[in-house]
């Protein structure tokens, strides 16, 4: 979006959220959201180049929604006695959390997801994605550092491992959307001590 004053913008924002959270990325209507937020085709091609530029603004806009979640909680993180399989539960069980408060928001993500092998995955990932892969491996460095993993695992095989198990732990903890807070919680409890007892020392 450009840095020209818009005075719809949240408008826009709630209007493309519902439907982007609602539709895969190819069927979701430009037209719907411009008509939900009550602007112009005119208004909405003056801030946005097309609905891709639309689309990746709200995922930054939820990613940093997300982040503020968690920067507000910073002061519960386990301390450097902890190990990373503690570090990633109390970051997942954040996660859990941020979903629960925002349901539309973790519709979106859901939504997401199922783009994978489709160009605006790849564009979304491009964006939003290498910030938590570079993050990732330097917990996992600083954690081999640590002794906190086996040591028959090599480090490319934990980055690897734990990154496509994370990337995927939305189907393991949230099931299919209809679970309560605590049953997420269990979940996540469940995926931290088979992560834990596969790759943490013992």
């Amino acid at each position: 979006m450009t840095e020209k004053t818009f005075e719809r913008k949240e408008e826009v924002l709630e209007a493309a959220l519902d439907e982007f959270a609602a539709n895969p990325y190819e069927a979701a209507s430009l037209n719907t959201i411009i008509k939900n937020a009550g602007i112009s085709k005119g208004t909405f091609y003056y801030h946005f180049a097309d609905k891709q530029a639309l689309y990746l603004y709200l995922l930054e806009h939820a990613a940093d929604a997300k982040m503020d979640f968690l920067l507000q909680r910073m002061g519960d993180a386990p301390g450097q006695a902890g190990d990373i399989f503690e570090m990633i539960k109390w970051q997942a069980g954040l996660g859990v959390e941020f979903a629960a408060a925002h349901p539309r928001l973790e519709a979106l993500s859901r939504m997401l997801l199922k783009e994978k092998g489709k160009p605006i995955y790849d564009a979304a990932m491009a964006l939003l994605g290498r910030g938590a892969e570079a993050m990732l491996a330097e917990m996992i460095d600083e954690a081999v550092r640590k002794g906190d993993f086996r040591e028959a695992y090599p480090r490319e095989f934990i980055v690897k491992t734990v990154g496509f198990l994370l990337a995927n732990l939305d189907h393991i903890v949230y099931g299919d959307g209809d679970l309560t807070l605590d049953e997420m919680h269990r979940n996540l409890g469940y995926f931290m001590d088979f992560l834990k007892s596969g790759l943490g020392k013992q």
